[in-house]
């Protein structure tokens, strides 16, 4: 797995600039590293949607130290390329999540509020 300096190191050979202006780009799409260790993290923002949502908490651009303007939204599109080897969709993550009955919560068996609510 790439660190999110070298990235950001990758960045900057194609828009120029510093580590610094991408940095922070980049460690958002590594932060669920902290959570979950392995591969997994990925399913949580490389993809289509985490790249959106990127353009959304970092703005639409970013004026790099050199000038020049570049879209978070290319950045993100970088990252998750480099890391996956294209861009899936969140559809595409999901698709392989495969429950198993030890896995019973995910089935949604809890409360229904809306009989318990309105009986």
């Amino acid at each position: 797995m790439a660190h999110p300096y070298h990235h950001a190191l990758s960045s900057v050979r194609k828009w120029g600039g510093e580590v610094d202006d991408y940095l922070a780009i980049h460690e958002w799409f590594d932060g669920s590293k902290a959570h979950m260790a392995d591969f997994r993290h990925r399913a949580l923002r490389h993809h289509s949607e985490g790249i959106f949502m990127a353009e959304r908490l970092f703005g639409k651009i970013i004026t790099n130290a050199d000038g020049r303007v570049v879209p978070v939204r290319y950045i993100g599109e970088q990252h998750v390329n480099e890391d996956l080897g294209r861009i899936p969709s969140v559809t595409d993550w999901l698709r392989c999540i495969k429950p198993s009955d030890d896995d019973a919560w995910m089935f949604g068996r809890g409360k229904n509020l809306e009989k318990e609510l309105l009986a």
